[in-house]
């Protein structure tokens, strides 16, 4: 009788010993990436309104072109995953080749297109005459990394499928920290302006895609795997991503549309939606970085022919978010007198952020749930089943969000939908763990 639990527990520390040594460093490294941003507008900022105002236009773009691609991350992790489950290495590091092939030519299309149309793009977003050309000017240049970002997101995805977390870290410390000194040093140094700050991302970014590229091709080398492209490869990854890049379309869209009904409920409710927004962001990164854990641990037990193995991680994964999702939800309440005085003075805004904020602390165990089986199903490859819940969960969305306003709701009603689209998730993501029908083994799903 005491061998089981015994055994169990021992699973259980087994689990527990891998989500942590991949979920930290991948915590780290997502919060690396937002520090880009961050650093370009602290540098930017000192040159004037609008040129601050131009970056913001330029990088809601950049954000933009570079997260709907994210697939190239999720999909390449699965894939590379289960082929190290199944103890083909060569296979997997071949497959991180496709999924950075891939990359490749997707970013440069997207180059092909924004250099162009900058100027149209950012007259979309109402831009005012004297920050559009900063904007343009902006945008153009960065659109040279998209490329680079892209494949980083692939290479990303290959050392995630090979159990590596800890490289990512590594390499997005050191960018971003390249990144701050040529901001300063082509800004203020060479006086190029919001120029230098696009010139300076831009060398960061491809410094950074030039390390993963590194350990990529040795990693090929010494498992014997090819280099040159492979049509039916980069097809294959093509055609897993385009389930995820559904997804990630329709949770897009979720966002804009809230940000577009707070903005009708007031000027004090979108300044308090943008606030809560940022946050949201910074606690589901910690939520996502379990979920990429999820990807990794349970594409490789698929791989192995494990589905017992698959089950009890997805078991303890949950339990993991639900706890994590507990604990950011006391932190919410117990900080946020301290945190809205870091955005705001105005007594308005902290007034409508207030109770939104308590909407948001109670969702955040939802939250847990629904980021850990994200990423254990996008570590099975279960693409289309998340692509077709997510269109279902924007279905029930845009009706619950679109009568906040017409029913005289406020910023709270509005959280309260935004909660409401997480449940939904919840649920859809909970029927689907629970029936199995994610758990396919092999090398290839």
């Amino acid at each position: 009788m005491t061998q089981a639990p015994a055994a169990t527990r021992a699973t259980r520390r087994q689990h527990d010993r891998e989500i942590v040594m991949l979920a930290v460093p991948a915590f780290g490294a997502l919060v690396a990436e937002p520090l880009f941003v961050m650093a370009d507008s602290a540098i930017v900022g000192h040159l004037g309104t609008a040129q601050l105002a131009g970056l913001g236009v330029a990088s809601a773009l950049l954000t933009t072109a570079v997260s709907v691609f994210v697939f190239l991350a999720y999909a390449t992790t699965a894939a590379v995953a289960r082929r190290v489950g199944a103890g083909d290495l060569q296979a997997a590091i071949r497959q991180g080749m496709d999924g950075i092939w891939l990359a490749l030519l997707i970013g440069a299309t997207v180059i092909a297109v924004v250099l162009p149309s900058a100027p149209t793009l950012v007259g979309l977003f109402g831009t005012s005459d004297t920050a559009a050309p900063y904007a343009t000017t902006y945008l153009r240049i960065s659109s040279i990394g998209i490329p680079a970002m892209l494949i980083i997101l692939a290479a990303t995805g290959v050392l995630r499928g090979l159990q590596n977390t800890k490289t990512p870290l590594f390499v997005a410390i050191s960018g971003f920290v390249a990144n701050a000194a040529l901001n300063v040093g082509l800004v203020y140094g060479a006086d190029l302006g919001i120029a230098g700050s696009a010139w300076g991302t831009v060398i960061a970014q491809w410094g950074m895609a030039a390390v993963y590229l590194v350990v990529v091709v040795r990693g090929a080398r010494r498992h014997g795997a090819s280099l040159s492209p492979d049509a039916a490869g980069i097809r294959a990854s093509a055609q897993a991503g385009v389930p995820l890049l559904v997804r990630t379309l329709s949770l897009r869209a979720i966002l804009l549309i809230a940000t577009a009904v707070a903005a009708r409920l007031g000027d004090a409710d979108i300044a308090a939606h943008q606030i809560i927004l940022s946050l949201w962001s910074l606690l589901a990164m910690a939520l996502d970085a379990i979920a990429i854990a999820g990807q990794a641990i349970i594409g490789r037990y698929l791989g192995a022919n494990d589905p017992q193995g698959a089950r009890a991680a997805c078991r303890r994964m949950v339990q993991w978010g639900i706890a994590v999702g507990v604990v950011l939800g006391l932190l919410v309440i117990l900080a946020r007198p301290l945190f809205l005085p870091l955005f705001t003075s105005d007594p308005s805004v902290k007034d409508t952020a207030l109770p939104a904020l308590i909407m948001v602390a109670l969702s955040q165990p939802i939250c847990g749930v629904v980021f850990v089986l994200d990423g254990v199903l996008m570590g099975a490859g279960d693409g289309p089943y998340l692509a077709g819940a997510m269109v279902a969960t924007l279905a029930v969305f845009v009706p619950a969000a679109l009568l906040v306003p017409t029913l005289g709701g406020g910023l709270t009603a509005l959280w309260g939908a935004m909660t409401l689209m997480m449940a939904v998730r919840m649920l859809t993501l909970l029927l689907r763990a629970r029936s199995g029908r994610w758990i396919v083994t092999g090398a290839t799903r």
